[in-house]
Formats: C-alpha cells, sequence, structure tokens
C-alpha cells in the first residue's frame, strides 16, 4: 500500500464516546498490545503535549516575551503555534522568531521521558511510527529512524520558500548563530538564508503549503511505511493495533480517517485511541477499538503496568 492510498480512507462514520470504567479500557488496551505482532503508531500533537512540551501560558511569555512586546500579542503572539503564522515585516524578523521556535521546539529539546517509556512498552513488536510532530521525540528517544516517517517536516531543516529544487538544508548550526546575534527581535541581514539555485526567500521545512519539499529522504521514509503497511496487511494471522496517541481534527486525514478505515476493513487489526479530548470512537468496531478520554502519559503508565 503506497501513502496515498493509505490516506485515501476518509471516515464517514457516526462518532461515540465509549461507555465503559477507565479500568476496564486500560486493561483491554494492554491486552491488545500484549497479543500484537505488528504495531503501527499514529502520533499527534496531543502526544507531545501530554509528553510535557509546553507552547504558549507562563512558557512563552518567559521566552518570547520580547516578541509580545513588539508585536503585540493580539491573535498571534500567544503561543509557538500562532505565533509561526504572524505576518513579519521582513525576512530579518522572520528568521528573528523561527530561530528561537526552532531551538525551543525541537532542536534544543530533550526526549521525554514519555517517548522513552512508551517504546519500552514496544520494544518487542514490529513497529513503526508515522508523526506529524516536527520535534524528532521518537528519533531522540531511541527508534531508529528508518522505523519512522515524519510527513510534516521538522524544525531542522530550511527549504527554498518556493520549493524550486527537491532539497532541503540542515539548519541547526545557521538557529544556533542567529540566536546569539538577534537584537530586538531581529537577525543581520546578512545572516538571511537564500536560496542556492534561485536565489529567492528561505522557509523552514514545515508543510505549510503547497511548496513544502519532500527530498529524497521523504520519499525514502515514505517507501519504508509503504512496506510497513503492505507487510503489515498482507499478514492476514498476524494480530495488529493501530496506535493513534493525541490525534485531533485539525488534520484527520494523514492519521485518524486513515487508521478508522484500515480497521473496519480488516477484522485482525484493532483500533487504541488515546486523546485527553477526542477519544471519541466508531461505532460498530465492538471490541477491536478503544478510545480513552484521559490523561495520555497516565493512560501508557498503566497499560504498561498491565502489560508486565
Amino acid at each position: 500500500m503506497t501513502f496515498n492510498e493509505f490516506l485515501s480512507g476518509i471516515s464517514a462514520r457516526d462518532y461515540v464516546f465509549q461507555d465503559e470504567e477507565y479500568d476496564r479500557q486500560i486493561e483491554r488496551a494492554a491486552r491488545l498490545l500484549q497479543n500484537a505482532d505488528y504495531v503501527l503508531v499514529g502520533a499527534g500533537a496531543g502526544l507531545s503535549t501530554a509528553a510535557g512540551a509546553q507552547y504558549g501560558g507562563s512558557f512563552f511569555e518567559e521566552n518570547f516575551g520580547e516578541f509580545q512586546e513588539k508585536y503585540g500579542k493580539g491573535r498571534y503572539m500567544q503561543d509557538m503555534y500562532s505565533a509561526g503564522f504572524y505576518p513579519f515585516p521582513d525576512e530579518e524578523a522572520f528568521w528573528g522568531y523561527w530561530s528561537k521556535q526552532a531551538l525551543l521546539g525541537g532542536i534544543d529539546a530533550d526526549y521525554t521521558p514519555l517517548h522513552r517509556e512508551l517504546l519500552g512498552m514496544l520494544k518487542d513488536k514490529k513497529l513503526f511510527v508515522l508523526s506529524t510532530n516536527a520535534d524528532k521525540q521518537f528519533e531522540k528517544a531511541g527508534l531508529p529512524e528508518e522505523k519512522i516517517f515524519c510527513t510534516q517536516g521538522d524544525y531542522f531543516h530550511i527549504q527554498c520558500a518556493k520549493g524550486c529544487h527537491p532539497k532541503i538544508y540542515d539548519g541547526v548550526e545557521m538557529f544556533r548563530q542567529m540566536d546569539q546575534a538577534r537584537k530586538d527581535c531581529r537577525v543581520p541581514a546578512s545572516m538571511v538564508p537564500k536560496c542556492p539555485v534561485c536565489g529567492g526567500p528561505m522557509n523552514m521545512n514545515l508543510r505549510c503549503d503547497s511548496h513544502f519539499v519532500e527530498d529524497d529522504a521523504w520519499h525514502e521514509a515514505e517507501q519504508r511505511f509503504s512496506e510497513f503497511i503492505s507487510e503489515m496487511l498482507s499478514d492476514k494471522s498476524a494480530n495488529v493495533v493501530l496506535l493513534e496517541l493525541g490525534v485531533g481534527f485539525n488534520t484527520p486525514t494523514i492519521i485518524r480517517f486513515p487508521f478508522e478505515k484500515i480497521t473496519s476493513e480488516h477484522e485482525n487489526i484493532s483500533l487504541i485511541r488515546l486523546n485527553l479530548n477526542d477519544a471519541v470512537v466508531p461505532e460498530g468496531f465492538g471490541d477491536r477499538v478503544v478510545g480513552i478520554n484521559a490523561d495520555m502519559r497516565k493512560s501508557i503508565e498503566d497499560m504498561k503496568e498491565r502489560m508486565q
């Protein structure tokens, strides 16, 4: 199954919250994982939040207070997600902000205990991770890069803003230099990167428009994902669990809807959905679906304890 075929899964189902006690849900989820041969993890922003990643509130005010003072809080300067859409007046201001977000949001962030605990819980399974997160937490926690497909880019690379050629560039050292040179929320004009091919502006390699660059490494990860899916689906005797972590309705067509479609089409596949607010599940899946509407960190800890 190719990635595009995987993405063709569109949900048209009625959702329900499962009327079941938390302990019973944990018990069922732990049993499904215990018996699983394959586990495909779908990781969304809710996983990073549950793991302790901070985007707004006092964290944003402490680290981006100068940007709030300069540009005003308004609709943008509330958290790192919203601030990323601010219409900065020029490239010096753009990179003044983004160099700091890249460092705090991904580059300098240590692995989280929750990611390490999750991988420990699944260490004996045939495992692959499909992620929309940009922080590289699974890789930092010890999962080989060959078992991860980050579809939306990351905080570590930049690209031509118009995507004029299919190549991305390591931005880590550049961001560190910008962080040291930043004054009044801006970087010096001499530090502003330019596309080495067309000479135009550069951008973060984060999917925000049709110019997102899918380089060779992206396509290689896509191929490994497709091979894993094909192997997983072809083994009709295997127990397969789709473990969905913190995926809401912001971009449901990448993980949430395809997971539901695959579960509906294969009786040997079960779906575990962990989400603090959106753990609703499709009707009609019976015992093959568990939707746990609780703190994800506690849910993973409790499942791991039951599995042991």
